[in-house]
């Protein structure tokens, strides 16, 4: 009953996350319906902190999370969560720039060329409209760079990354 209830929370929330329409990367298609999956354990989210390469094994993850809150408006994090103004970060960690099925990337987006990873996360947080001119995305930066290294390092241990 509780899962059902939170699939068809989750659901209506993907068919009202139009908040984000005119900034012209929207999708007008809510993501796909959210897998029935674990959801890891502090233990499990724990793991995956100290597997991560350096500097990001020691990374405040608390301090990642709070970070995180500027994105919230515009992004979700967790599998199968909506597209909202800016595309799902679920599984980010590996793929192509662009690529997302179900999401309008901006044309500067969809020709970078390169597989998302800590490194090139790094530079798109600290600069996003320099690091990738033409980008749609409004945010003007993360300057701080330990707070790019725990936000890298949360969204690592919450969006389902694998090492490889």
């Amino acid at each position: 009953m509780r899962h059902a209830l939170m699939l068809s929370v989750l659901g209506s929330c993907a068919l009202l996350s139009g908040c984000g329409q005119g900034g012209g990367e929207k999708s007008a298609e809510p993501g796909p319906a959210p897998a029935a999956e674990h959801e890891p354990t502090d233990a499990e989210k724990a793991a995956v902190l100290a597997s991560l390469p350096a500097p990001y094994n020691t990374a405040d993850i608390d301090n990642g999370k709070a970070k995180f809150a500027m994105c919230r408006s515009c992004h979700t994090i967790v599998e199968g969560g909506a597209n909202l103004t800016g595309p799902n970060l679920h599984g980010v960690f590996g793929r192509k720039a662009g690529a997302l099925d179900n999401y309008k990337y901006s044309e500067a987006v969809k020709n970078a060329g390169f597989v998302w990873d800590a490194e090139h996360l790094d530079k798109w947080l600290a600069e996003p409209r320099t690091f990738l001119p033409g980008t749609k995305m409004t945010f003007a930066g993360l300057k701080d760079e330990k707070d790019r290294i725990d936000l890298i390092a949360f969204l690592k241990v919450e969006t389902g990354y694998k090492a490889p």
